[in-house]
């Protein structure tokens, strides 16, 4: 089923154009915002492959966790697969690029995007980072006007972007109620238990 995705802000998507375009490895011609995502190009063959909000989870543990907005972040494909991705974020008059980052992330992520447009329900995506364990989700959120736009639902999933921690499945979404519990008991792991001696 196809995934609900919100339209990244234009003005966004205009920090990243520039940021592209003035990389000495990518050239001059920068995406036009009028092209569908899939066909955007700039300089080289790099193109925006997907746009997804990015929400950070600063408190595992908290009883209703609450993930707000931290910007956007775009995948980048040079046309043969995942090349880096590009983060924005807010400020007082629009947004303002912050980073180009490579690493496997982006190719996870569009790996679990594909995988998400298998599944029977609709989700909306988003990009879930959970900096106490430096690890990032795929979070497919179930929308609805009743539901926090911030908030984690119990049938929302989490498909953990690979690497994962240790312990944690990567690429395999996972409703929030079951890997919540798995990521406390990472940060927090119990005691280990005393020795008896005779």
């Amino acid at each position: 089923m196809p995934l609900h995705a919100r339209t990244a802000p234009s003005h966004a998507l205009r920090t990243v154009e520039a940021a592209l375009s003035s990389s000495p490895l990518h050239g001059p011609t920068p995406p036009t915002p009028s092209e569908p995502a899939s066909e955007r190009t700039a300089g080289s063959g790099v193109r925006v492959a997907a746009a997804l909000p990015l929400h950070l989870l600063p408190n595992i543990g908290d009883r209703a966790p609450s993930a707000p907005r931290a910007g956007w972040r775009f995948l980048l494909s040079d046309g043969t697969g995942p090349l880096l991705t590009a983060d924005t974020v807010p400020t007082a008059d629009g947004w303002a690029f912050s980073h180009f980052s490579d690493g496997p992330y982006a190719a996870s992520a569009l790996r679990c995007l594909d995988s998400a447009r298998t599944l029977t329900a609709t989700y909306e995506p988003r990009l879930l980072c959970v900096p106490e364990l430096y690890m990032v989700t795929l979070w497919l959120h179930c929308p609805g006007p009743a539901r926090d736009q911030d908030g984690l639902g119990p049938a929302d999933l989490l498909a953990p972007l690979a690497p994962a921690p240790p312990g944690i499945a990567a690429e395999r979404p996972v409703r929030v109620d079951g890997l919540l519990p798995l990521l406390t008991h990472r940060l927090h792991p119990a005691p280990p238990a005393l020795l008896r001696t005779a």
